[in-house]
């Protein structure tokens, strides 16, 4: 017996059965793993922002206290500008020392473009919000300037540009909510400083959502560099005009500059500069475009606690327990958005 029985009949098509390669999806996996990284890390340095910047409010606060004290005439507008020149000179300062790559910028006119826009929103809200902030808390002051998160929600559904998932509403509300009780049930007297310091908020969502789409083109750190130059440049020439504007009897420009002889001041500028501008902004520039937008600012929303927090330890602030209420729902709405992370890039994806 022989295996030609096995054989098929001569001249038949033998039907061969097709081999399937293996589907190997590592690559789109490491992506995913990478993307899922990126998002951590961003959570974390951006509320490491929140951290610094909660500070911001009581030490612009001190620092208006302490040069009203020491100057003998006042002019709120020229003492603001002088101060944000002072601050981001040492901002911009502080970010050549330690970043080389910073000053490449200065050569790069996508950095200087994109620069222009971030650095004039900057400018517009720091201004508006030290204008204001001679008159109320604070705590006031942060809960205002929280509102950019509902601000940013907005301006990302009129562009249709940034879609709201289910988990970002619950937590624009849940935000919104903290942070208006963080001092206890929001008590304010709308005079100029609060109109002022809600229109500051709206300045700020439009520099969150203009940093969403330029830093994703440009260099963040170039970027950085470029909008503080442009931050500098353009408080000097408020302050040129405030100075000439500014009644009889007004600070002079050499009695603004002797309040850099008193060590509080220079160390509430100080933090300002290091902390505030070069440490905060150079990591939101580099971080907040692994988020969508609207997490960003719920994020950012924690503003309020530290500032509450800061402002207790230096008496300008009263503990209680709706500190704990406003944090809670705080973290709440943080905690919502972040277990539904891929419905949020789908609705930023759309």
């Amino acid at each position: 017996m022989t295996n030609d029985v096995h054989k098929p009949p001569k001249g038949a098509t033998v039907k061969k059965t097709p081999v399937h390669p293996k589907h190997d999806d590592s690559p789109s996996q490491a992506t995913h793993v990478e993307q899922a990284v990126q998002r951590r890390q961003a959570i974390g340095w951006l509320f490491l922002v929140t951290l610094v910047w909660g500070g911001t409010f009581v030490w612009m606060k001190e620092a208006l206290n302490a040069a009203d004290s020491y100057l003998t005439t006042w002019h709120l507008a020229s003492v603001v500008a002088f101060m944000i020149v002072i601050r981001f000179t040492i901002g911009a300062i502080s970010l050549s020392i330690f970043n080389k790559n910073a000053r490449s910028g200065l050569k790069d006119i996508d950095a200087w473009n994109g620069g222009l826009v971030l650095g004039l929103l900057l400018w517009a809200g720091f201004l508006t919000q030290m204008l204001a902030i001679d008159e109320i808390t604070p705590a006031v002051s942060a809960f205002l300037t929280s509102l950019y998160v509902v601000f940013t929600a907005l301006i990302g559904l009129v562009l249709r540009k940034h879609p709201l998932s289910g988990s970002l509403v619950v937590g624009i509300l849940l935000a919104t909510l903290g942070a208006g009780f963080i001092d206890g049930p929001p008590q304010i007297s709308w005079g100029w400083a609060e109109l002022i310091t809600v229109f500051s908020a709206f300045i700020f969502a439009v520099h969150i959502v203009a940093t969403d789409v330029i830093t994703k083109r440009v260099d963040p750190v170039r970027l950085t560099m470029t909008s503080f130059i442009v931050v500098i440049s353009a408080s000097v020439f408020t302050l040129l005009i405030s100075l000439l504007l500014s009644p009889a009897g007004s600070p002079s420009i050499g009695d603004l500059f002797s309040l850099l002889f008193h060590w509080d001041i220079v160390l509430w500028l100080f933090l300002l500069g290091f902390l505030g501008s070069f440490i905060a902004i150079l990591l939101l520039n580099i971080y907040q475009r692994f988020l969508h937008p609207v997490h960003a600012a719920i994020i950012y929303a924690f503003e309020p606690v530290w500032a509450t927090i800061y402002a207790l330890f230096v008496g300008l602030n009263e503990f209680t327990f709706w500190l704990f209420v406003g944090g809670g729902l705080l973290l709440l709405g943080n905690l919502i958005v972040e277990s539904r992370p891929n419905q949020i890039t789908d609705a930023s994806e759309e």
